[in-house]
């Protein structure tokens, strides 16, 4: 069943389709899918988000409207602290991650993705993958479910639990 299919990246794969999202076309690429992975959030989000939408002084991001209509706030590792830092900044542009071409938000990343992912050898990871990635590196490093759930806006524990994949490593 594909909603129950269990795929996430482990470290090696992690760094490999980083060093093919720097050789896309695409510049803005090489931060939005860092940006899923460093977070857990949704495509959506991370495309619609804006600059005044993260408070640098608090480490956290305000997504104003989630899956679930309300809004959450999205504490920031230091590497999702450092990654928003390192990105260029367009005058005039509230946008985060804006397509240089038009300054709005992407409506579809599928091309870029597709061909970073398949060069990374990796045609069966799917965007939202990501999130299951950030949930199992958090539990494979010993954070909670709790925590886990949290950082992901879940609701259920349930839906925590099903994205969380404990490694064979961890396991032993």
């Amino acid at each position: 069943d594909e909603k129950k299919r269990e795929r996430f990246l482990d470290h090696k794969e992690t760094e490999h389709l980083y060093s093919q999202l720097k050789l896309s076309d695409n510049r803005m690429i090489q931060y939005i899918i860092p940006m899923l992975i460093l977070t857990g959030a949704r495509k959506r989000e991370v495309l619609d988000a804006r600059w005044e939408d993260f408070d640098f002084e608090l480490s956290s991001w305000r997504i104003h409207t989630t899956k679930l209509g309300r809004p959450r706030h999205v504490p920031l590792s230091e590497g999702a602290v450092s990654l928003l830092q390192s990105m260029k900044r367009y005058p005039e542009c509230r946008w985060t991650f804006p397509n240089p071409k038009t300054l709005k938000p992407y409506s579809s990343i599928f091309y870029a993705w597709d061909t970073a992912r398949k060069a990374a050898n990796l045609k069966d990871l799917r965007i939202h993958d990501l999130r299951h990635s950030f949930a199992s590196f958090l539990v494979n490093s010993g954070r909670t479910l709790y925590e886990v759930q949290h950082l992901l806006g879940h609701t259920q524990i349930k839906t925590t639990q099903r994205y969380s994949h404990l490694t064979k490593d961890t396991l032993l």
